[in-house]
């Protein structure tokens, strides 16, 4: 399966911006291993591979496939996890599409991370919409003047958890 639409002439591709935890893939399973007082981050996302498909994030993608959109990955997961996630995107049937992750040493907090990688990519595609899980990202990106995304698509399916809001955003793991 692919990514989506390919640019028309000079016209930019026309792109939905996607995350995963959240979105696409239902982490509650692997929580646990970041609640309490000391995360397991490695278990945390070695637990990935075994993530449900969320069928409203999967509804989304089928969405935007639909309007002839292009898809691209955009997630705070650090970026050694990029073939196990290509992985699970393969086989749960999700396009093959870009896949914008967090350097493994960036410890920024996710809203600068994510801002960071739409305006490199707002400079070579039009980013329609962006769908993500964290308030955080949602205020900040919606906040954004000149915008970076038309559209700004917060996924309340699945509840947020203090854990992993304090490694986005405090320690930066996520």
């Amino acid at each position: 399966m692919t990514g989506g639409a390919a640019p028309q002439g000079d016209r930019p591709p026309d792109v939905a911006v996607l995350d995963l935890d959240g979105v696409l893939a239902d982490t509650r399973h692997r929580l646990h291993h970041v609640a309490g007082g000391r995360p397991r981050w490695a278990a945390f996302f070695a637990a990935a591979k075994d993530d449900p498909v969320h069928p409203e994030g999967r509804a989304v993608v089928e969405e935007v496939l639909g309007r002839g959109l292009a898809v691209v990955y955009l997630s705070g997961r650090p970026e050694r996890t990029a073939a196990a996630t290509r992985a699970w995107l393969l086989r749960h049937d999700l396009p093959d599409a870009p896949l914008l992750l967090r350097a493994d040493d960036d410890r920024r907090p996710a809203t600068a991370v994510k801002i960071g990688h739409l305006r490199r990519l707002a400079r070579r595609a039009r980013v329609v919409v962006l769908v993500d899980d964290d308030p955080a990202v949602v205020a900040a990106v919606r906040a954004l003047r000149p915008p970076l995304a038309a559209s700004v698509l917060h996924a309340t399916w699945q509840p947020r958890d203090d854990a992993t809001d304090r490694g986005q955003h405090g320690a930066g793991r996520t």
